[in-house]
């Protein structure tokens, strides 16, 4: 079980050193798929003229583009809402951009009242997110809402 604990004070001192979003997202990432069990991809997709765009990532090539309500990062996107998938095909309209994901975990990033990018976590294993993981990440995504610099 991952401690959140020790990954929000590890992220902490990385915004701290340079909470410009393009370097703290990219650390993040890393940070992210080093220190969470079973990942094959783990980054964040920003808004751009009202579309989700590929950003900062580790893992495998990523769709570079994901309309609002496409998929589960859309879907998080439009319901601004964390989105915990325990298996991606039983998700309607999931998007297969790694045919090795089989679950999946999206949490909304805001910033001025609006949604302006996700956290996008995978997983080869079906079921890998956990309520655990879930209230741990919402944190993590808090943290980055008041620290990092658009």
């Amino acid at each position: 079980m991952t401690n959140y604990d020790i990954l929000l004070k590890q992220a902490t001192e990385l915004l701290e050193s340079e909470p410009w979003a393009v370097s703290a997202l990219s650390n993040l990432s890393s940070l992210i798929m080093q220190s969470l069990a079973d990942l094959n991809w783990a980054g964040f997709y920003l808004v751009r003229n009202g579309v989700l765009t590929v950003g900062p990532f580790q893992g495998k090539p990523a769709c570079i583009h994901i309309q609002p309500g496409k998929g589960v990062c859309g879907t998080a996107l439009l319901k601004d809402e964390t989105i915990l998938v325990p298996d991606v095909h039983l998700f309607p309209g999931h998007i297969a951009c790694d045919s090795a994901s089989n679950s999946e975990i999206v949490v909304p990033i805001h910033s001025n009242g609006r949604v302006i990018a996700v956290l996008d976590i995978d997983s080869p294993l079906t079921n890998r997110f956990s309520a655990h993981d879930k209230a741990g990440l919402e944190k993590l995504v808090r943290l980055l809402e008041e620290k990092l610099v658009w």
